[in-house]
């Protein structure tokens, strides 16, 4: 099995070799070690993009906002690149879509460490495919074809979710007080043999 940092390396090279900047690269490879961290198809996905990188056109964009749409399909990368960069300003909106992103798994990644950075769950679908970034520790996924090659996605939405609990004050006030029941009184004979106890100062 190929080892995620040779995958990152190899990444990083590739991207170089088909136009992009090394900062670009590097910020590639990273997503592509991601996407097969977590069983998505990144390789899969990237090796056929690059295939028509050269001799297809496509949609660049430098500023996100709550619309975006173009004719010409968007990169991923160039999109996630400045998704990423923009995240500050992109998390105080309620919802973001774009419609007509070329092969939207390599914009995952991106999404993923967004999540991170800004501290919030993202809720991202790609069409009817649904994914939970959490973090960039986890990706939750209806996505069940997990070998196949996404050339297009129509729409996309991105939601950043409030941090809230899975549980309610009574659950935790539940579970609070039986974990009391593991709680020691400090006894008298305690007290005596405790770290410190029986030393005078000298001084």
């Amino acid at each position: 099995m190929i080892s995620l940092s040779e995958i990152d390396i190899t990444v990083k090279r590739a991207t170089k070799a088909v136009g992009f900047s090394w900062g670009i690269a590097e910020e590639v490879g990273k997503g592509i070690s991601l996407l097969e961290m977590f069983g998505l198809p990144g390789i899969k996905n990237l090796n056929q993009y690059y295939k028509i990188y050269k001799d297809k056109k496509f949609q660049n964009i430098s500023l996100i906002s709550k619309s975006n749409i173009s004719k010409i399909s968007y990169c991923p990368i160039i999109s996630g690149i400045n998704f990423l960069d923009q995240i500050f300003t992109l998390k105080e909106l309620p919802e973001i879509n774009f419609e007509n992103i070329a092969f939207p798994i390599l914009f995952i990644p991106f999404i993923s460490r967004s999540s991170e950075i800004v501290g919030k769950k993202i809720f991202l679908k790609i069409d009817q495919r649904e994914f939970l970034l959490n973090f960039n520790q986890s990706i939750y996924s209806n996505y069940l074809e997990g070998n196949r090659i996404i050339e297009k996605a129509n729409k996309i939405k991105i939601i950043f979710l409030e941090n809230e609990n899975t549980f309610n004050k009574n659950d935790w006030k539940e579970l609070y007080n039986l974990s009391r029941e593991t709680f020691v009184d400090e006894s008298e004979e305690l007290k005596k043999t405790a770290a410190g106890a029986g030393l005078t100062d000298n001084d």
